[in-house]
């Protein structure tokens, strides 16, 4: 008789857990994302996400495509769900940018389902940019810290040859850049960038094999360069800017040449797929040779004012392929013997997610260097990248 009022709580809890777990049991999935559609003139039909517009064409991104990038004027209708912030070209960018709940293309115009129910409509010729919501409003109230925006890649890379002649080379650098803001809709305020590079090599050869211990020769290969630049945008198109660069070659007897100096910059060339930066600057330049006197160490170091002229162009290629070239020239005002120039080209290529190759070549030029120096030193480098972010 005390068993039964146990046995009767006993299925009233077992009843209720029956009841909950048949009510979670008959709850409706979640509804899965509408997908982007997106139709080309030519009948095809691509679902995935619309990820941003850039200058009368948007980058779509799908899971049999991946992300590709197509001009509106191949595209014959889109549709879209995504919350969007559409910028005019020319017009300012304000927090009251045309906002749409829902986007669509058709006729050459871009049309756009406003938050407060209003459709309206833009010509593609008048849109400049097409973000994404939450990427509009967060890059609008950011603040930067120091440490945060940075963008680059390390290259590493080794060359061993182990024979008669023992052959040892070794190629190391890192190039980062900091643009502020790191969105290409807002305005540019500034921008630093820091590149270092060294080529270490060391060659040892029998010079008479007969002797004991045979004795060698050893040939060393030290190739060094580092700059930074500090760019301060007073327009879209024109900056200030502070740089310094140093430079050490033993192939062609310099020791250190150091460049402290400020000027301006023009960008006569910026868009999505290409930029062209020219720059000149006055500065001040010390040049330090080694010594052809086996008694004295080093040469004494010339004091110089000078200026730099340079070029530096960057173009993203089909396959993610990037191309940059930049030149410099660097007469000195005091002493019209004592000038230099270098060159750079590079091919990067993406191979693995943040792993690439990189191939690139340097030329740099001395006027001046000591007798027995070549006035020209030629570097070809082959290495493996990682890519920051």
């Amino acid at each position: 008789m005390l068993k039964r009022p146990f046995a009767r709580v006993a299925d009233v809890l077992l009843t209720s857990v029956v009841l909950v777990a048949g009510a979670f049991a008959q709850k409706d999935p979640p509804a899965r994302p509408v997908p982007d559609v997106i139709v080309f003139t030519n009948g095809d039909q691509l679902t995935g996400k619309l990820v941003r517009g850039v200058d009368g064409s948007i980058v779509f991104k799908s899971e049999m495509a991946g992300e590709i990038t197509v001009p509106l004027d191949k595209v014959k209708e889109l549709r879209s769900s995504g919350s969007f912030a559409l910028l005019r070209k020319g017009m300012p960018v304000t927090r009251s940018a045309v906002r749409g709940a829902g986007i669509g293309f058709a006729d050459g115009k871009v049309t756009l389902a406003t938050e407060n129910g209003i459709t309206e409509t833009v010509p593609v010729n008048q849109m400049g940019f097409l973000i994404d919501q939450s990427t509009y409003d967060k890059e609008l109230a950011r603040k930067f810290g120091a440490f945060s925006g940075w963008n680059g890649a390390v290259t590493a890379g080794a060359t061993l040859v182990r024979s008669t002649t023992n052959v040892d080379t070794y190629t190391a650098g890192i190039a980062l850049v900091r643009a502020m803001p790191t969105v290409p809709f807002l305005p540019a305020r500034n921008r630093t960038t820091f590149n270092l590079l060294e080529t270490y090599g060391k060659q040892t050869s029998p010079a008479e094999p007969q002797t004991v211990p045979p004795s060698t020769i050893i040939a060393i290969t030290s190739i060094f360069h580092a700059d930074a630049e500090r760019d301060e945008y007073f327009s879209p198109r024109f900056f200030a800017l502070a740089q310094t660069a140093f430079d050490h070659n033993f192939a062609q007897g310099l020791k250190l040449q150091a460049v402290y100096g400020g000027g301006i910059g023009w960008t006569p060339i910026k868009s999505g797929i290409q930029e062209l930066d020219v720059k000149m600057d006055v500065h001040y330049e010390t040049q330090q040779f080694q010594s052809n006197d086996p008694a004295v160490l080093e040469a004494p170091t010339q004091k110089l004012i000078g200026s730099t002229f340079s070029e530096a162009y960057k173009r993203n290629l089909p396959h993610k392929l990037v191309f940059t070239e930049s030149g410099n020239m660097l007469p000195a005002w005091n002493n019209s013997r004592a000038y230099s120039a270098n060159a750079t080209m590079m091919i990067a290529m993406p191979v693995f997610k943040r792993l690439g190759m990189q191939f690139s070549t340097t030329d740099n030029y001395l006027n001046d260097p000591p007798p027995a120096f070549k006035k020209n030193s030629f570097q070809f480098v082959t290495g493996i990248t990682y890519n920051l972010r």
